[in-house]
């Protein structure tokens, strides 16, 4: 029951009427019986937003599209390696010396090598990852902090180089895949999504060469990436578990408490219609 003792938390961007995140984070709350909410906040005027959690004494707030970049001239303290990232996803309302205080991490990253670690070590992998938006640059910049070497593939040549050399790794076009190899492909590119469902960013004959594919798009569960790759042999991961680990990324940060995984996981199966085996 919500009251007055109700901690509140939520999710800021134009639109977020989509998003999975409270289901999630309140599936959460209610598992381990926490007088918490997760709330979606249709956001446009960025400044004006924060300071209004502030005044309200909201606890935390996920941040997302178009807004990661935004928030950051409003905050008070930023991750080092959200800096590095230059998109913050998880703010953190906390109160020192009588004041409220903006935090901001990036837990995108953390989701992706969480994902990732459930089925290969990263430190030292050779990991191939598809694309040079903001998902590719988070989850770069997270692969070359837990150790792995990184090749960049992109459409974009400019996009593409420029990203690969604030990785310091090399760039290649994606009609240059045929020529490499590594442990782990990862696509952080749009396609596989509707209307598209039947397209892969890579030709079904090169996935033999890894032993992890990833797919960072959730809607369809199953893209034609990952159904080849299984087919191939791979050890496949799908968009949501880069979104829950990020969400219990989120969570842990700002109860202090261990998140209920599962149940997180359950909650975004549903509300994708995904296996709930």
């Amino acid at each position: 029951m919500v009251d007055g003792k109700t901690k509140i938390y939520g999710i800021i961007g134009n639109p977020v009427s989509h998003s999975l995140s409270p289901a999630m984070h309140n599936a959460a709350f209610a598992a381990l019986a926490e007088n918490r909410i997760y709330l979606p906040f249709p956001v446009e005027d960025v400044q004006a937003a924060l300071a209004g959690l502030k005044a309200l004494h909201i606890c935390g707030v996920s941040v997302t599209i178009p807004h990661k970049e935004t928030v950051i001239p409003s905050l008070d303290r930023i991750d080092p390696v959200a800096l590095k990232i230059g998109a913050v996803n998880t703010i953190d309302i906390r109160t020192e010396e009588g004041a409220r205080i903006l935090c901001g991490s990036n837990t995108d990253w953390l989701g992706a090598n969480r994902a990732l670690e459930s089925q290969i070590g990263l430190s030292q992998a050779r990991v191939v990852l598809l694309g040079a938006g903001g998902s590719a640059r988070a989850i770069g910049f997270g692969l070359r902090e837990a150790g792995a070497g990184l090749v960049l593939c992109s459409r974009s040549e400019p996009k593409g180089r420029a990203l690969a050399a604030e990785l310091g790794c090399p760039w290649f076009p994606l009609s240059g895949l045929a020529s490499l190899e590594g442990d782990v492909l990862v696509n952080a590119t749009s396609v596989g999504m509707s209307p598209r469902l039947d397209a892969s960013p890579v030709p079904a004959a090169i996935l033999p060469a890894y032993q992890v594919v990833m797919d960072i798009v959730y809607a369809p569960l199953q893209t034609t990436l990952l159904r080849e790759a299984e087919q191939a042999g791979c050890r496949t991961i799908n968009g949501l578990e880069m979104l829950l680990y990020q969400g219990v990324a989120q969570f842990e940060l700002w109860t202090g408490l261990s998140a209920p995984v599962e149940v997180m996981r359950r909650a975004l199966l549903k509300c994708t219609g995904g296996d709930l085996s």
